[in-house]
């Protein structure tokens, strides 16, 4: 079981809204695959000690769970806080990310001295102008590079025209199309990747199988994209999920011409990654 006292449970039931039952934005199914990438199966009886909602199994889990793996698992939540914060033009509570960050380094057995690089960026990150690369030079087939450029001109046609939901779900259709181009590239070098997802045999699934979110981890994982594209690409993929009304409506999403601009940058800023340009 982890080390979390009670009085740092707290900190992190606040940073992740965990008071309504809910983590963050996640449905049932986006917590699954967010959990799935650690290699623990969330919606497992033997996580709902205290019931079936979310934010029961999550405390469930650190509660089991060693003090490395709840580290990471927390460590990535707070990016994905901090990244939907930023998207949403929301500012943060310093001093409590703070400690949140260094309970985390305690767990990963980490000096809590030095603050992770990518939360020191976040106001660069946002703020920096990013240039779409040259579609060619994109790991996409010839025949998908007129469907790439006609989505990237819809999405600032969707800006300008006070669009805001069409453009996240420009932005995420560009982001998945480019990324399953990269993988099916370099099968190789993102079959390898620990973060792959594997099937029930242990090899790893075929790259159409691969959610957004596993995409953009392998991605991660073997360099293509810094902490930080990784952070606000996840906060992307997050808001795309939006499609489902639905979901939408559970979350009380309703997005603005920051958000929907911040994401178009979060792409750019991608693209730019997987082009070799950042």
């Amino acid at each position: 079981m982890s080390s979390l006292t009670d009085t740092e449970k707290r900190y992190f039931e606040n940073l992740l809204g965990m008071g309504s039952g809910y983590v963050l934005d996640y449905t049932d199914q986006t917590f699954a695959e967010f959990f799935k990438s650690h290699r623990v199966a969330i919606h497992d009886a033997r996580y709902q000690t205290y019931g079936s909602s979310k934010a029961k199994k999550l405390r469930s889990f650190w509660e089991q769970e060693p003090d490395a793996l709840v580290g990471k698992v927390l460590s990535e939540l707070l990016d994905t806080s901090e990244a939907i914060g930023a998207l949403n033009g929301q500012q943060s509570d310093d001093a409590v990310l703070a400690k949140a960050r260094s309970i985390v380094a305690r767990l990963e057995g980490k000096s809590a001295s030095s603050p992770k690089p990518a939360a020191q960026t976040v106001d660069d990150f946002l703020h920096n102008e990013f240039i779409i690369p040259n579609i060619q030079k994109l790991p996409i087939e010839a025949q998908a590079v007129p469907i790439i450029e006609s989505r990237l001109k819809e999405a600032r046609t969707a800006i300008a025209a006070g669009a805001y939901l069409s453009t996240i779900f420009l932005c995420g259709s560009v982001l998945e199309a480019v990324l399953l181009g990269a993988a099916q590239k370099e099968p190789a070098r993102f079959n390898r990747a620990s973060s792959s997802p594997k099937g029930s045999d242990g090899t790893a699934r075929r790259f159409h199988e691969w959610s957004l979110s596993q995409l953009i981890d392998v991605a991660s994982e073997i360099g293509l994209f810094k902490p930080d594209v990784k952070k606000f690409s996840h906060g992307l993929r997050d808001f795309r999920n939006y499609i489902h009304p639905y979901e939408q409506m559970a979350s009380g999403f309703t997005p603005d011409q920051h958000t929907a601009k911040v994401c178009f940058q979060v792409l750019k800023a991608a693209l730019a990654s997987i082009a070799g340009e950042r």
